[in-house]
């Protein structure tokens, strides 16, 4: 017999908390159990870092253990004295955006060149299907207007990083997948603020130009600085490449939390809608670029890619615009919800993918 370990522990006192809460729904007491909502996700985080099969959860129920802290005890996440922390939001996407740009090199354009027709059909299935898909759901929600703006708002950003590590579990084309983030992120600052005056502009006053310089502001100048950290310090601080990702992930978390706390209100009133169309925007953007990308006969390996970059996107970028519109606590709440239910579904796809890889030339 196998001695239980800590993780093993972990997630049998996790089993144990959820019948509990379970218990607490049915008896209409669900107010009362922020704290163990809180804990069984932190349990489950912890004893999913101690398997393989299930390392790539560790974050999402990391957000979740967040997200629960958040609902229960918003006060704690609105301002420290008279800070409001949602200022942290636009700097902490500056240092995600930075730590992307040190992952980067000039050469990894080069599969513009090797592979052109793969960075099309990826970029144009990315820029076509989630911002058309973004709007029919918002239109078919009957939301509040500036909550209808944020669906929009998500499927007008391009991929992030998330796509890139999911693009790696699953055996896809790696290269490509980054190639494709890279461009379709330096086509935001011009690309996002045309779609969103196009499809959004019914629910929300745009100024295109004022959104193009927030996005220059977020993407392109620490991305820039980022690249050119990277180029000139050669084999020089390698620290940063482990100590980057981890403080992106952290800033990733306290953005969605920071969102969570000041959208509450709203969100309790139409999370579970606004969470369904969510979900199927995440999923049909892995289905219709899959076979959106199989339909122009590239090779399974390069579809898969494409199928994570389309369902994939950056909710931080989407999340620091309507921060930058001062609608956080509204249009800011798609963001919020897709960012961790695209890191559940993306584990998923990816670990599946995993487990069949493509066949030579198919």
């Amino acid at each position: 017999m196998k001695k239980p370990t800590i993780y093993s522990i972990c997630l049998g006192v996790a089993a144990i908390l959820l019948l509990v809460v379970l218990g607490m729904i049915l008896t209409h007491n669900l107010e009362n159990a922020g704290l163990l909502i809180m804990a069984f996700f932190a349990l489950l985080a912890v004893g999913f870092s101690g398997y393989k099969s299930l390392n790539s959860y560790v974050f999402t129920a990391s957000i979740f253990a967040g997200v629960a802290l958040a609902l229960y005890y918003p006060q704690y996440f609105l301002q420290i004295g008279d800070f409001k922390l949602t200022a942290l939001i636009i700097p902490l996407i500056q240092l995600i955006m930075f730590g992307m740009g040190t992952s980067m090199r000039i050469s990894d354009f080069a599969e513009v060149i090797k592979s052109p027709k793969g960075v099309m059909v990826g970029v144009t299935a990315q820029l076509g299907i989630m911002p058309i898909m973004g709007f029919a759901l918002a239109k078919f929600s009957n939301f509040p207007p500036e909550i209808a703006a944020g669906i929009v708002l998500i499927g007008c950003s391009p991929s992030g990083v998330a796509s890139n590590v999911m693009a790696y579990l699953a055996k896809a084309n790696l290269a490509l997948s980054i190639t494709i983030t890279s461009i379709s992120t330096l086509l935001a600052p011009f690309v996002t603020p045309l779609l969103m005056k196009l499809l959004a502009g019914e629910f929300i006053e745009i100024d295109v130009l004022d959104m193009m310089w927030s996005i220059v502001k977020m993407i392109i100048l620490p991305l820039g600085a980022g690249l050119l950290l990277n180029r000139l310090r050669g084999d020089k601080g390698k620290w940063l490449d482990k100590a980057l990702p981890v403080i992106s992930m952290l800033g990733i978390g306290l953005i969605i939390v920071v969102i969570t706390a000041a959208g509450r209100d709203s969100l309790l009133d139409i999370g579970g809608i606004l969470m369904l169309l969510v979900l199927i925007h995440n999923l049909f953007g892995y289905m219709l670029g899959y076979w959106y990308a199989r339909l122009l006969r590239l090779n399974e390996q390069d579809s898969r890619t494409i199928a994570l970059e389309v369902g994939m996107q950056n909710g931080g970028l989407a999340s620091g615009i309507a921060n930058s519109l001062g609608k956080i606590a509204t249009m800011g709440l798609a963001p919020a919800v897709f960012g961790p239910l695209m890191n559940i579904t993306g584990s998923i796809l990816a670990s599946y993918w995993h487990k069949r890889p493509p066949k030579e030339g198919h």
